[in-house]
């Protein structure tokens, strides 16, 4: 029988912390909840702010869904880059869950995203523009984990996430910084030949460049949302 009851989903970015109770059906149940990442972004700050939050909480939820930027494994953090190096083999999921007192799964941000917007038909490409450059793969519905493309060499000695993360925005301009990204889709489509690729992320919207019919922006509130799909799709 499916799971009928609220899910708390929380994102977990390099320069914000976000939450909000989702219904079974994907309805935001309360608004969203946001404070700034702390720094140094130790887990120990980083769950303390967490709690800050959920204490504005005061509609009930049965589950929690966690989007990382960063590889995760059964819930466990294996790398963060954008975080702090002690996030490096922490259970969050363990830690989240003595936090709020419900069971917790932990998944990588971009992956968490495109469980809130794909169709589940063919192949399927998740992308997040923020503070890094987050990735997601999808083969008929089926997420695959922690393909790290963010660290990829892509163009001029720079990786993919140099190439067109927040540091590079700033660096380079909106304009030129627009241009790279329109090159990063260009580059994704005959290596992964993907049905659609979704581009979300808090950068998303500074994007003006003309995309490919089969390259859709979606809101960042995404990375909230498919923390309901989460539960239904991956395995705890």
């Amino acid at each position: 029988m499916a799971n009928t009851q609220p899910t708390l989903c929380i994102d977990i970015g390099g320069t914000g912390l976000k939450l909000m109770v989702v219904s079974h059906q994907g309805k935001a149940l309360t608004e969203r909840y946001r404070v700034e990442t702390p720094q140094p972004a130790t887990p120990s700050a980083v769950l303390k702010a967490l709690k800050g939050l959920l204490a504005q909480v005061k509609t009930p939820y049965a589950r929690v869904s966690v989007g990382f930027p960063g590889v995760v494994v059964d819930s466990t953090v294996q790398t963060a880059p954008n975080l702090h190096a002690s996030f490096t083999a922490f259970p969050l999921g363990k830690a989240i869950a003595k936090l709020t007192g419900r069971p917790t799964r932990v998944l990588n941000d971009a992956g968490v995203q495109g469980h809130g917007v794909i169709q589940g038909r063919g192949t399927e490409l998740c992308i997040t523009l923020g503070t890094g450059f987050g990735f997601a793969l999808y083969v008929n519905g089926v997420y695959v984990p922690n393909l790290e493309m963010a660290h990829h060499p892509f163009r001029d000695g720079y990786t993919y996430e140099e190439y067109v993360g927040n540091a590079a925005f700033e660096a380079v301009g909106k304009k030129k910084w627009n241009k790279r990204v329109r090159r990063v889709v260009r580059q994704l489509e005959p290596i992964f030949n993907y049905r659609v690729l979704y581009v979300g992320g808090g950068n998303a919207k500074k994007l003006e460049v003309d995309l490919p019919t089969n390259v859709k922006r979606v809101e960042n509130l995404a990375g909230l949302l498919g923390g309901v799909r989460l539960w239904e799709h991956e395995a705890g």
